[in-house]
């Protein structure tokens, strides 16, 4: 039986992995297929495209973009992007710029409270266009101004503390319309994590594609209500490790395993909207 991973991260976002070593470990678990779905970015996507024919794997081109309807933070994947679309890539750009920001007001807040942290040190640590919290993170244990990762969200980082600064989201209706103008399909990730259930009707309405149903930290009752959520609304079914590399621990990679029937409901999929769309410009 083949299997895949939908959700995976490398350096080019908040992972540790290269998308060479991201592909050589999904090679030697045995996937026949991963999606790369980087926060707010496609720059990996070549590489990891490269690598993965290199070992003979299917791969999908993805991101993972932050979004908000009303008051609920949700996270769309976006799936078989077209990675020059420069739609796609323009909004991206300002969505960096947002993060990079973010950083900065981060450490602005560590400054306040005594933490001599500079924000080119975690801009040359985290070393891409899409920097987050956990690059902060790991500045703060680098530069030995906190012990651990775990310590610097507890204490400055997570919500409610005091360097964490909200983020600037688009909305989630923008964020599905941004994916399939791009040729991709939209997903809603780890649904269980940000308590996104009531949205999932309006998201439909939207054009949503599939929900993320299995995911590392899904529960199995969790799974099985999502399958039940993905049947009624009749969206296709995705899962993934959401593994990070090493900033969280023990890589995640290998504890999802997606059956390959899934990839190839989205495979087809896929094709249906690349054929609507070329029929519409026609």
């Amino acid at each position: 039986m083949k299997f895949a991973d939908l959700h995976l991260h490398t350096q080019f976002s908040d992972g540790t992995f290269t998308p060479e070593e991201l592909v050589d470990r999904a090679h030697k678990l045995g996937f026949a297929a991963i999606a790369l779905t980087d926060h707010d970015t496609v720059e990996g996507c070549a590489r990891a495209a490269a690598a993965c024919a290199a070992a003979g794997m299917n791969f999908i081109a993805g991101s993972e973009l932050t979004a908000e309807h009303g008051d609920t933070e949700v996270h769309i994947l976006g799936y078989f992007l077209d990675t020059g679309n420069q739609i796609l890539l323009d909004k991206i750009a300002k969505f960096q710029s947002v993060r990079q920001n973010r950083i900065r007001e981060m450490v602005a807040a560590l400054n306040k409270l005594g933490i001599p942290l500079k924000a080119e040190t975690v801009f040359a640590l985290a070393n891409c266009k899409s920097p987050g919290r956990p690059h902060v993170a790991r500045a703060l244990v680098k530069e030995k101004l906190i012990g651990h990762l775990d310590e610097a969200f507890e204490r400055y980082l997570k919500k409610g503390r005091p360097a964490w600064v909200p983020k600037t989201k688009m909305s989630a209706l923008e964020s599905v319309e941004l994916i399939h103008q791009a040729g991709g399909l939209a997903v809603m990730a780890h649904p269980g994590l940000n308590r996104t259930d009531d949205i999932i009707p309006d998201l439909v309405d939207a054009g949503l594609d599939g929900i993320e149903c299995f995911h590392t930290k899904h529960s199995t009752v969790m799974s099985e209500r999502y399958l039940e959520i993905a049947e009624k609304y009749d969206l296709l079914v995705t899962g993934g490790s959401d593994c990070h590399g090493f900033s969280k621990k023990a890589p995640l990679i290998g504890t999802v395993k997606l059956p390959y029937e899934h990839v190839e409901r989205l495979m087809a999929r896929a094709a249906e909207r690349k054929a609507k769309t070329a029929n519409a410009s026609k």
